[in-house]
């Protein structure tokens, strides 16, 4: 449904994106992920046709974004970053506004709207200006116009950026209930949402795709082995010593004893395979030491997209950068951030087109 090859976009001697390729299926819900001016938006601003690309190509339900702007533009529904909303506007009257200038016909325009209405749950404030709505709903109102003209594609640029958390569970709910019968580009840097909305994920840092998988093989390809917290009371160069000794066992790391018990340690664990916790569990109980805990622990979508993108910036700038187990980076590292370079255009009239 969606298929981009090569794409990039110059602003001036800054190149934003660099030869950015990923394709999406019909009825998927793609996750586009990365840093703070990565290039999220100005690659969902090319597929739009809001943007011209400097180079590559990008196609849209069989529509190349360049040549045929106009034929992308109705086959696609875009909620910008922020919603290009009209504050004076009920909601049903703006989106009359919308469908009427997205090329509605007449005869259908009140049944789309309508349409649009329930399934973002705006019966109750179709009547009500926007400029009274709260943010949640006003990201609701920013999805109905997207999608008022019943779009084969949906792009979504930070949909849930700023709501709070029942307003987020709201639009995910909304945003995962359009899937199948639209494909979907969720672009955002919120990790949970993509984990719990999207198929699967692109990863882009610096311009450049870095990772598409789905979030399950992205997690695999990070560690492509199990691992366990193991605790244990006793000597701790013999706990060492006991779990390097488990068949299986790759690597064993003394992690910080802040909280424990005097005389207990506490190790991460990195193993072959899942299935070594009994052996582990063997081994430490027939070698004496006392056994308080063992759980098995593997990366989560945060360690993939750190390990991922601290790899890629090392590569930029030649540092050399280990290969982290997951408990080995830091839940709190922060991702590379970047000032995407500012589009001085204005952007309401053209996005809601």
């Amino acid at each position: 449904m969606i298929e981009v090859e090569g794409l990039s976009k110059a602003y001036g001697s800054t190149l934003a994106i660099k030869d950015v390729t990923f394709a999406v299926e019909p009825g998927e819900i793609l996750g586009f992920l990365g840093p703070n001016g990565a290039g999220k938006t100005t690659t969902m601003r090319i597929l739009t046709g809001y943007l011209p690309a400097t180079a590559g190509t990008a196609r849209v339900a069989g529509k190349d974004v360049h040549a045929e702007s106009m034929a992308v533009r109705q086959r696609i529904g875009y909620l910008p970053e922020t919603p290009p909303l009209y504050p004076e506007m009920t909601v049903e009257s703006f989106l009359h506004f919308v469908a009427r200038i997205k090329g509605v016909s007449a005869g259908d325009r009140t049944a789309k709207v309508t349409s649009a209405i329930v399934r973002c749950n705006l019966e109750e404030k179709r009547k009500v200006m926007i400029r009274k709505l709260s943010k949640g709903f006003r990201q609701r109102v920013g999805i109905a116009q997207a999608i008022v003209h019943n779009p084969p594609v949906i792009v979504l640029d930070e949909p849930t950026v700023g709501l709070d958390p029942k307003q987020i569970i709201d639009v995910r709910n909304l945003i995962k209930s359009l899937a199948g019968e639209h494909t979907i580009i969720l672009s955002t840097h919120i990790l949970p949402e993509v984990s719990m909305t999207c198929d699967r994920i692109t990863i882009i840092n610096q311009g450049e795709i870095i990772a598409t998988d789905s979030p399950e093989h992205l997690v695999e390809r990070l560690t492509g082995k199990g691992g366990y917290w193991v605790e244990v009371a006793g000597d701790t160069d013999n706990a060492l010593a006991v779990l390097r000794s488990v068949p299986g066992v790759l690597q064993v790391e003394m992690r910080a004893a802040d909280g424990l018990a005097d005389g207990h340690s506490r190790f991460q664990v990195t193993t072959e395979a899942d299935d070594v916790g009994s052996a582990i569990a063997a081994q430490v109980v027939e070698q004496g030491l006392g056994l308080f805990e063992l759980s098995r622990h593997r990366a989560s979508l945060e360690d993939v997209f750190i390990n991922l993108t601290m790899q890629e910036t090392a590569r930029e700038t030649g540092e050399t950068v280990p290969a982290a187990a997951p408990a080995a980076v830091p839940e709190t590292a922060p991702a590379a951030e970047q000032t995407e370079p500012a589009d001085p255009t204005d952007t309401t009239k053209e996005e809601l087109l």
